[in-house]
């Protein structure tokens, strides 16, 4: 099955910052899933991992809002014309997900380490101001949220990948090509 080329005069492909964008979030936001457990699961650990958890969250956060700031100011391809409505509709709303995600993962992280009382130290020592006050309760709160919304963000994640793969390889539809890394036919 072949997707019907969506029509008007929009781009064909994202441009080469918004992939750089996404293809370089998607490595980072992979492997702090990974790191994520491994803090959860090693003890000994957990120091080193931590000093790189904290600075990659906030490398992320900083990403997402550039990567948010630079889609509004974009167009991006239109869906195929033949998509069903059902997927138009649920592409809308995982990616608004997946954005809400990649912004209230970091901040709740941030906060969560505020609220234990702990700096947020950034490579080269730079120390971020807490935006909790330290409290017990609030640490565990979001401690809890973290969590779920690191939980959230995965199946989000799996979610995508299966979507970006029907499209390159059952409905062959250009979805998939229009965010692919490497040279193609060049926005419009």
């Amino acid at each position: 099955m072949s997707g019907t080329p969506a029509t008007g005069t929009g781009p064909t492909r994202h441009d080469a910052f918004a992939r750089a964008l996404h293809w370089s979030m998607a490595a980072l936001i992979l492997a702090m899933l990974f790191v994520g457990v491994a803090m959860v699961a090693s003890v000994t650990l957990r120091p080193s991992l931590l000093a790189l958890h904290r600075p990659i969250g906030i490398a992320l956060l900083l990403l997402a809002v550039l990567r948010l700031l630079h889609r509004v100011r974009r167009r991006v391809p239109p869906l195929p014309a033949d998509l069903p409505r059902w997927q138009r509709l649920a592409a809308q709303v995982s990616h608004v997900a997946l954005y809400a995600l990649m912004l209230a993962m970091p901040l709740v992280g941030w906060a969560m380490v505020s609220a234990a009382g702990n700096p947020v130290t950034l490579w080269g020592g730079l120390v971020l101001p807490p935006i909790a006050p330290p409290d017990p309760l609030v640490y565990s709160l979001l401690r809890a949220s973290h969590a779920w919304l690191a939980r959230a963000l995965f199946a989000l994640v799996l979610l995508h990948l299966a979507a970006a793969l029907m499209h390159a390889w059952v409905r062959r539809d250009g979805v998939f090509r229009s965010m692919a890394p490497g040279r193609g036919s060049s926005p419009t």
